[in-house]
C-alpha cells in the first residue's frame, strides 16, 4: 500500500489540513494518507503547543468518518525532536509492506535543503507537494522525487484560529464540529 504522510502540529486541525489530506488520499497515486501529529517541530517554538494527546485527540475527531484518512501517534514514540528522517526509518522498518512518501506544502519544499539528511529523503522517497501562495517556483520542484499536485488551496491557518478562540470570535466551520466541541470542553487557546 503507498501511504503517504502528511506531518503537522495540527494546533488545532481544521478544515484546510483535511482538504489537502482528502485531496491526497483520494485523488493522487496514494491510497492512504496518515496524519502524522508531530510533537515538535525543530522548526517552530514550543510555547504555542497545546498538549499533544489534545491534538492527537482533535486530529483522530476530524477524521473518525473520513475516507483512506488515518491519525498516526508515531512521533510520540520516537526521541524529541521529531526529525522526518528519522520517523521515515522507522516506518519503513516497522512496516515493510508499505511504500511511504511525504505530503508537505510548497513552503517546505522550498526549505527542504535545511533539513536533516534531506538528500536522502530525495532519494528513497516521493513527495507530494500542495501549492501554497508565493511559493511556486521552489528549486527542489523540478527533482524526480517530487510531484505537484493540483490541491485545493484554502488561505487558513491554525494561528488564525487560535488567535481567532482567544478573541472570542466564531471559528464554525474552520474547524470540523466535533472538533470545535473538543476545543470548547477544554477551553482550549483561550488566552
Amino acid at each position: 500500500m503507498k501511504i503517504g504522510l502528511f506531518f503537522g502540529s495540527f494546533n488545532p486541525i481544521h478544515i484546510g489540513h483535511l482538504i489537502i489530506a482528502n485531496y491526497l488520499a483520494n485523488h493522487t497515486t496514494l491510497d492512504k494518507v496518515w496524519l502524522v501529529v508531530s510533537p515538535q517541530n525543530p522548526f517552530k517554538k514550543y510555547g504555542d503547543l497545546i498538549n499533544t494527546y489534545d491534538r492527537l485527540e482533535m486530529a483522530r475527531l476530524a477524521t473518525d468518518n473520513a475516507q483512506n484518512i488515518e491519525v498516526s501517534d508515531v512521533e510520540l514514540r520516537l526521541p524529541q525532536p521529531s526529525y522526518t528522517i528519522d520517523t521515515l526509518t522507522h516506518l519503513k522498518e516497522k512496516y515493510p509492506q508499505h511504500e511511504f512518501a511525504l505530503i508537505m506544502g510548497s513552503d517546505n519544499l522550498a526549505s527542504l535543503h535545511k533539513w536533516k539528511n534531506y538528500k536522502l529523503i530525495l532519494r528513497d522517497y516521493k513527495i507530494f507537494v500542495y501549492p501554497r501562495p508565493g511559493y511556486e517556483n521552489a528549486e527542489l520542484a523540478s527533482h524526480p522525487a517530487v510531484t505537484i499536485t493540483m490541491t485545493p488551496q484554502m488561505e487558513l491557518s491554525a494561528t488564525f484560529i487560535r488567535k481567532s478562540i482567544a478573541e472570542k470570535k466564531n471559528v464554525q466551520f474552520f474547524v470540523p464540529d466535533a472538533v470545535l466541541k473538543f476545543i470548547e470542553s477544554k477551553s482550549l487557546y483561550n488566552v
